[in-house]
């Protein structure tokens, strides 16, 4: 009886409503702890389904800075292009990966599976991948492409802005951005989360790819130039783009909106 209350209740709250910012707690049985997420829906009409962009923030960030400073303009997006957008908390440095060194620490699968389970099961979304994005920066950059490629099955675009995407270009930041503490040393990293090593994942996936960098980030630039000329090699559609600025908020708050205006034109086609 409770269930049935429950899904009553779920179709007269979206038969009609409001654009909603939700703050939402998603349970991950394989981390069994509640993970924070940000849900940006549009107007919710009822007998529409609608797209979704799950949206990974860099590391040290959070979802309520990612709406406040890093895409401030998300929730008129979600208006324009009635789509919704899930802003999951990805720990502050988790890499967005599945850490054999920490329990605590499963973003991969959480992401591709629980959580996108979670969405479909609560909001009205074509629960398809060709109405699916993942999209990120820096930490999430890398995120959105490993957990992507992991998960070509569940994605059809993937999106990385000033991707920190080439461990062995880090030098000392993979202590200081505390990669180790997740994936353990460089020198035992395993392949599986080398973004270059997985490329030939990418051949067959069917996906859409867009990668961007801005042309003064001394960070990021020639690790993200190397996996365009990896792509190009190997024949891989993709989009890259370069663009002024550095490895900052101005860059990245303006890159996000761009490449969430191609997510547009690519739903409901598939990759080559």
């Amino acid at each position: 009886m409770k269930t049935g209350i429950t899904f009553l209740l779920l179709a007269l709250f979206f038969s009609v409503s409001a654009q909603q910012i939700l703050h939402q707690q998603v349970y991950s049985a394989k981390m069994h702890k509640n993970i924070d997420a940000i849900i940006v829906t549009p107007n919710i009409q009822k007998d529409v389904r609608y797209k979704t962009v799950y949206i990974l923030h860099g590391y040290s960030g959070n979802p309520t800075r990612t709406i406040e400073q890093d895409i401030p303009n998300l929730s008129q997006k979600a208006i324009e292009f009635q789509t919704i957008y899930i802003i999951p908390d990805g720990n502050y440095n988790s890499w967005y990966v599945d850490s054999p060194l920490d329990k605590q620490r499963q973003y991969t699968t959480f992401i591709g599976e629980e959580l996108v389970s979670y969405v479909d099961q609560h909001f009205p979304t074509q629960a398809d991948r060709a109405a699916r994005g993942l999209l990120g920066w820096s930490m999430g950059g890398y995120g959105a492409l490993h957990i992507g490629v992991a998960y070509s099955q569940i994605f059809s675009i993937v999106g990385s802005s000033c991707g920190a995407i080439d461990f062995d270009r880090f030098g000392k930041g993979y202590q200081g951005y505390q990669v180790d503490k997740v994936l353990g040393e460089l020198k035992d990293l395993s392949l599986s989360f080398r973004i270059y090593d997985n490329a030939d994942k990418m051949i067959h996936s069917r996906q859409h790819y867009i990668l961007d960098c801005g042309t003064e980030d001394t960070q990021m630039l020639e690790m993200n130039r190397s996996l365009h000329k990896v792509l190009t090699t190997k024949n891989i559609e993709h989009l890259y783009i370069e663009s002024p600025g550095g490895h900052d908020t101005a860059y990245w708050r303006k890159s996000l909106i761009n490449q969430l205006v191609l997510f547009q034109n690519y739903f409901g086609h598939e990759g080559l």
